[in-house]
């Protein structure tokens, strides 16, 4: 390791299911060297990365608090989305889970949500936890607008996303400008995701509602599928004048033209 690589891979064996460490049980996971990893871990722990859990043990130090900060503060997809994902769920009238969600790598990643009065259930997308991009509404609706060059980098690591018809589910996806899907990340629910698309480099999102499988019926989910793709826009209005570009208002909704798409597919 040399460089930044042995800082991040460091920092990236800490986990939720092993959030502390010692140098040498850095040192045998890494393959490396103890007095490498301790030189390292020093560096790290002198700029607040790692602290002290205990004797000879390490966990990630407070400096993430800080920057988590500066992000809800100054990240624009939140200072865009935040309030309209707050409005978009009071605006559902059920009891539902909002999601606003970005590409991170080749992960989808949670940065914020809002839950209903009277929601019970909890999604899987939790701020800050990557999740697969081939599952659930939330990510399907990113992966639908990838380039094509990053699109067939993330079909190769993603056995499922190479056959024909998950390819032509994605364009249907990508068509509608909407997705709707059930139980492929939670059992027994349903997730609405609309994408937002902006000009800045590498800002790919989604903005979603997830809701119980029982109470999503054709009126229910055209009405929050309607309110999803208004929020989707206003959060791209939102993200473009905050980075100074020109943006057109939002599209309206076609719910008549979405309730025969859903007919149509009940029907096949």
């Amino acid at each position: 390791m040399a460089g930044l690589e042995r800082y991040t891979a460091v920092l990236r064996l800490f986990s939720q299911s092993q959030s502390e460490w010692t140098v040498p049980e850095m040192a045998e996971r890494l393959g490396v060297p103890q007095s490498t990893v301790y030189r390292t871990v020093r560096d790290l722990v002198g700029e607040n990365f790692l602290e002290m859990a205990s004797e000879a043990r390490y966990r990630l130090g407070s400096v993430f608090i800080e920057f988590d900060r500066l992000l809800r503060l100054t990240d624009p997809l939140l200072t865009a989305g935040s309030q309209v994902l707050q409005e978009v769920v009071a605006q559902a009238g059920a009891p539902c889970v909002g999601l606003l969600c970005r590409l991170y790598n080749d992960t989808v990643m949670c940065i914020a949500d809002a839950t209903a009065p009277g929601a019970t259930f909890h999604s899987s997308y939790e701020r800050g936890r990557p999740m697969p991009l081939t599952l659930g509404a939330t990510s399907k609706v990113i992966l639908a607008h990838l380039p094509a060059r990053r699109f067939n980098r993330v079909v190769e690591q993603w056995p499922e996303a190479r056959s024909a018809a998950f390819r032509t589910e994605l364009l249907a996806v990508r068509r509608a400008g909407l997705c709707v899907s059930s139980g492929e990340i939670d059992a027994d629910v349903v997730g609405v995701a609309a994408p937002i698309l902006s000009k800045a480099p590498g800002l790919l999102a989604s903005l979603s509602l997830v809701l119980p499988l029982e109470l999503a019926d054709e009126a229910l989910v055209a009405r929050i599928a309607a309110a999803t793709m208004e929020g989707a826009r206003r959060i791209e209005v939102g993200v473009a004048l905050i980075a100074g570009e020109e943006s057109g208002p939002p599209a309206a909704f076609d719910v008549e033209a979405f309730l025969s798409r859903m007919r149509g597919k009940q029907s096949r």
